[in-house]
């Protein structure tokens, strides 16, 4: 009786003043809303979790509009090392220490095997060709992905590439003395490093390279990825497949990651499978080692101290006279391979599963079935987020976490970094990168002083150039590359 009193009473006052009734109705089915949404949103919140409650309607999406890895790390000195998040009504479970993603990510490995799956990205921006190893949801086609790439990306496939490392090194620091008219004009090194990861991509996933800065395939690459273009990138993507596939035919090709994946009669991957691992090793390098490496000839400009001590310790090994040193060296030079290690844990993540983002925050997971975490049960198809920032700056297992020091990688060797990842879904080519970072910071400090042309400030989120943005970005900035001994530097590079 009541609901017929109160309906009857609404439809007279529509009739009666419909403007005033409009304007009510406005303004009430809104609010009407958002109480109901509340509620819908407080019962999808894993039950038992602590976390920050957010906002109405977004939830927490405005407070991590920037340094969203910082943010979480704030919020766990609050709510505790693993915490849940809302992006609107959606729940996401943070993990920010080492310790809570050992137990989470290594002892349940298999149940966080998948990615969450978002129209935008996956239905749009990505076709089959578009989404790489790394932001695919778990299948078996990812299973023969992911098999074919270990493979093609073990210790002894990587020795294979060592002759492509030593070509691309050797031409980066080539270009570092050309453009830098031997230390007398500071250079903005990005072009060079962007060269010299590209041409690393192509060389080791096609066994073709980009010699130099000037060639139309290096301006095609760089402005199709950063545009995210489908159709121009699906043209040059299949243009390098058929070709490596002609050479192979004729018996030519070099060892490379794609032939060998081919030549691997137990993956058994169709086309676009053999395009997707394409799409994952270009887009590792181009991005993440471009981004890395950026990141780190900026901040050692502003620290001496370090590279004189490299520079010592590669010296011991080599000598003066000899400063592109053994491509063949598996990090044999200790400081040299914990700063590798430093600049890693303190800046980005990296590797071919990055996808084109250098994160701090690893790429979301999402349960394949229950997860039991200190008595809490989170359930089946949670998003699950790695902080690698917040697990890398954890002061349970460093005493001074914001500090870079390489140092630490001696004092305590095997620390975790969680850079690329953890567990299933970990970085296949972190040998290959490791590999690559050592030879580059080898010849670069072994062969140049860094000396910066302005001060500034390199701290891993203050420094960031978008600090909204999820990409790691360093500021614009120019140095000089002086060479150590221009002589010997000038023979061992052939001029």
């Amino acid at each position: 009786m009541a609901i017929a009193a109160v309906l009857s009473f609404l439809q007279q006052s529509i009739l009666e003043s419909p403007l005033q009734s409009l304007a009510a109705t406005a303004f009430i089915v809104p609010i009407v809303y958002i109480i109901i949404n509340e509620f819908i949103r407080a019962s999808a919140r894993v039950p038992g979790l602590k976390g920050p409650r957010g906002l109405p309607l977004i939830g927490n999406l405005a407070q991590i509009r920037k340094n969203a890895a910082e943010q979480y790390r704030i919020w766990s000195k609050t709510h505790g090392p693993v915490y849940q998040i809302q992006l609107g009504n959606i729940p996401v479970v943070v993990v920010n220490s080492a310790a809570a993603a050992k137990v989470l990510f290594g002892h349940n490995a298999q149940a966080l095997s998948s990615r969450p799956e978002f129209y935008t990205f996956h239905k749009i921006v990505s076709n089959t060709a578009g989404t790489t190893i790394g932001t695919s949801p778990y299948s078996e086609s990812l299973k023969r992905r992911r098999k074919g790439a270990a493979s093609a990306l073990n210790r002894p496939s990587v020795e294979s590439y060592i002759s492509h490392l030593d070509v691309e090194s050797r031409s980066f620091v080539d270009e570092l003395y050309r453009y830098g008219n031997g230390g007398e004009k500071p250079v903005d090194p990005m072009p060079m490093i962007q060269r010299l990861s590209l041409s690393l991509s192509l060389t080791l996933n096609w066994g073709v390279r980009v010699a130099s800065q000037e060639e139309d395939l290096f301006a095609e690459i760089t402005h199709v990825e950063e545009e995210i273009s489908k159709d121009r990138r699906d043209r040059y993507l299949t243009a390098l497949n058929r070709d490596l596939d002609d050479r192979m035919e004729k018996g030519i090709h070099k060892p490379c990651i794609q032939a060998n994946v081919i030549l691997d009669k137990e993956a058994k991957l169709n086309s676009e499978e053999l395009i997707s691992i394409s799409l994952t090793m270009l887009s590792g390098g181009l991005d993440t080692v471009t981004t890395l490496v950026a990141w780190s000839i900026g901040l050692l400009s502003q620290r001496p101290d370090i590279q004189e001590k490299a520079a010592n310790a590669i010296q011991d090994m080599y000598g003066h006279d000899q400063p592109l040193c053994d491509p063949m060296d598996d990090q044999k030079c200790a400081y040299v391979a914990a700063l590798v290690r430093e600049c890693l844990r303190y800046s980005l993540r990296t590797g071919p599963q990055a996808q084109s983002f250098v994160l701090r925050l690893a790429l979301p997971r999402t349960s394949i079935r229950d997860v039991v975490y200190n008595g809490i049960v989170i359930p089946k198809g949670t998003v699950f987020f790695l902080n690698s920032w917040a697990c890398n700056m954890d002061p349970e297992v460093w005493s001074d976490p914001e500090e870079f020091r390489p140092e630490r990688w001696l004092e305590q060797p095997d620390a975790p970094l969680f850079t690329y990842g953890m567990g299933y879904r970990m970085c296949a080519g972190s040998l290959l990168a490791n590999r690559e970072l050592y030879l580059v910071f080898m010849r670069t400090l072994n062969g140049f002083r860094i000396e910066p042309l302005s001060e500034t400030d390199w701290h891993p989120v203050r420094g960031n150039s978008d600090p909204t943005s999820l990409v790691a970005i360093p500021k614009k900035y120019k140095v000089r590359f002086v060479p150590r001994d221009e002589k010997a530097l000038a023979t061992a590079l052939g001029r």
